[in-house]
């Protein structure tokens, strides 16, 4: 089969459609994939926290369309609702979290809890985490790390003692009398630092303090020089389903001021994922 040679335009718009097609790295034709509607997608995806005020040129270089395509994909969205113009920046409206509701209904934690985390490290330049507790321990769901400050790393799946760690204790505060009584029963206190709990009288009482203040601070209890915060995340139902904390390095502050520093956003990124995790449950 012979082939024609390009023409000088066609050879002007090989570089972008390349890029775009590296970008989105697109399926071959006999998969039903629709090129046009990944485009338009591709435009509402530029957008984020860094971007939300984006010029025609931005979006074009972003997405690694033409001008003149992008400019034709934005009028389609400003005449849909979903983007907002002053006649020279580009803005996506709230429209577009209609797009989203109907995968909220299967949503997971884990996945609501990430980007509210990523937040929350970014804005206080500490690690940030979340836990479920299984057993007797505690099970990490989410891992924000900013730098390493404990011997052995954590990663998703990572289990540590509950009654050693704030999330722990948030966690273990937010049982019924009976499953308490249980992990009581079942569990062995060790010291794992000097300032371990290791009385099942002192931890009850500490426990009591996490639940009527709604957070805990655990100071070098799991391992030396590291210090962590935590408050719980709650169901619809008003029951504690996971903990978030911030961990730092004991050498870089005393008790009050990880207190003073981290305790009203993490309570606030705690409030921000239960008012998700009640949409997604509505959105069953």
């Amino acid at each position: 089969m012979s082939h024609t040679q390009p023409t000088g335009s066609e050879n002007q718009n090989e570089e972008p459609l390349r890029a775009e097609s590296a970008l989105a790295e697109l399926p071959g034709p006999s998969s039903g994939f629709v090129q046009s509607l990944a485009r338009g997608l591709s435009v509402i995806r530029v957008f984020g926290h860094d971007n939300p005020l984006m010029t025609l040129s931005d979006i074009a270089r972003a997405t690694g369309l033409t001008r003149a395509t992008t400019r034709r994909f934005l009028m389609t969205l400003i005449e849909l609702g979903y983007v907002r113009t002053d006649g020279k920046t580009f803005a996506l409206t709230a429209h577009v979290l209609e797009l989203g509701f109907s995968y909220l209904s299967g949503i997971t934690l884990p996945e609501i809890a990430q980007p509210q985390l990523e937040d929350l490290s970014h804005a206080i330049g500490e690690s940030t985490s979340a836990a479920i507790l299984d057993g007797s321990d505690i099970v990490y769901i989410v891992r924000v790390p900013t730098h390493r400050i404990m011997s052995v790393g954590i990663n998703l799946g990572t289990r540590l003692p509950a009654y050693a760690t704030s999330m722990g204790r948030v966690l273990l505060a937010g049982l019924t009398p009976d499953d308490l009584a249980a992990y009581l029963h079942g569990v062995k206190l060790q010291a794992l630092t000097e300032r371990t709990v290791v009385s099942e009288e002192a931890l009850i009482a500490e426990l009591d303090r996490v639940r009527e203040q709604g957070w805990a601070l655990a100071d070098q209890e799991l391992e030396p020089g590291l210090r962590s915060i935590a408050a719980p995340i709650h169901n619809a139902a008003g029951c504690v389903v996971a903990a978030i904390n911030v961990s730092t390095a004991a050498s870089s502050g005393t008790n009050e001021s990880l207190r003073q520093a981290a305790l009203p956003a993490l309570r606030a990124t705690a409030a921000r994922i239960e008012a998700d995790l009640a949409t997604s449950q509505r959105a069953y």
